[in-house]
């Protein structure tokens, strides 16, 4: 089928739109790139914008000779794994029954899950519950809360009704259970969804520090983004940044740069091995009638 002027006109400006938005979200990047590698002398004259100038790797060197940052790393990294796969297994737990007709009160299930959407009980509350189960400063207090997230359940149970109900039917019949007809049909033709929530649990895992904020004090549990949010404040400060070595502004900023970019690269890798999961995955999910 040949196109129309007009529709060749407008993929031309979804085109331009896209280049448009990619450059945007590249143009930070690349000066924070530009910027961890770059001279003391060059930064303090800020001349550095896109590319870098009198090449210098001390700041990654401090960054990755400082044993509290690798360790923060690969805690951070244990902690996105385990999470990821736990609220992986939790949100199938969930949504599996939900796509079920005869389960008694399926609709009031669903009610009160969603509500839990738009309404929580506070920090206030919500620290008082981690003090009484006796979670605060231990690693359950970073896992267990958020294992789960509705909006993803949703997903998920979506995407299960979009698989025939003759494959469940017919192995019922064959006499498999439940969790046999789970583990057998629908986690083998889910991948897609798998893969789009894992990247969404692992995301959210990974940039998650408010949690550690307000439920941990002890520093061998702090993830990575706490300890971004704690350096980045104390360079800041001339006087910490003078008792830490870091008086030198233009190693200050390029320390800072080199933090953020040593804490975002790792989870950007993970987008390509997921990408032709992850359109799939949403648009099958979608929420239908």
């Amino acid at each position: 089928m040949i196109k129309s002027k007009r529709s060749k006109a407008g993929d031309w400006i979804f085109v331009i739109v896209c280049v448009l938005v990619s450059i945007i979200c590249l143009v930070p990047m690349l000066n924070l790139l530009a910027r961890s590698v770059s001279s003391t002398d060059a930064l303090i004259k800020r001349e550095v914008y896109l590319l870098p100038k009198g090449f210098n790797l001390d700041a990654y060197g401090m960054v990755l000779g400082d044993s509290t940052y690798v360790r923060a790393f690969f805690w951070t990294a244990f902690l996105t794994v385990v999470c990821t796969l736990l609220s992986l297994v939790m949100t199938m737990l969930c949504a599996y029954p939900l796509i079920f007709e005869k389960l008694k009160g399926r609709r009031y299930i669903n009610i009160f899950i969603i509500i839990t959407m738009f309404f929580n009980a506070g920090t206030i509350p919500n620290y008082l519950l981690m003090n009484r189960m006796g979670m605060l400063n231990t690693a359950w207090v970073l896992i267990i809360p958020s294992c789960m997230s509705v909006y993803n359940m949703i997903i998920m149970r979506s995407f299960f009704y979009g698989i025939p109900d003759s494959l469940r039917e017919s192995a019922e019949i064959d006499g498999a259970s439940y969790f046999k007809i789970l583990i057998s049909i629908y986690v083998p033709l889910s991948k897609p969804v798998f893969a789009t929530l894992a990247l969404f649990y692992a995301v959210g895992r990974w940039n998650g520090y408010s949690d550690a904020l307000m439920y941990v004090s002890d520093k061998n549990l702090y993830p990575l983004q706490l300890f971004l949010y704690n350096i980045l404040n104390s360079i800041n400060s001339v006087e910490i940044a003078t008792q830490e070595g870091f008086s030198t502004p233009g190693l200050s900023e390029s320390l800072k740069a080199a933090i953020v970019m040593f804490s975002t690269v790792p989870i950007l890798c993970i987008y390509p091995w997921l990408q032709k999961y992850f359109i799939h995955g949403v648009t099958m999910g979608a929420v239908k009638e």
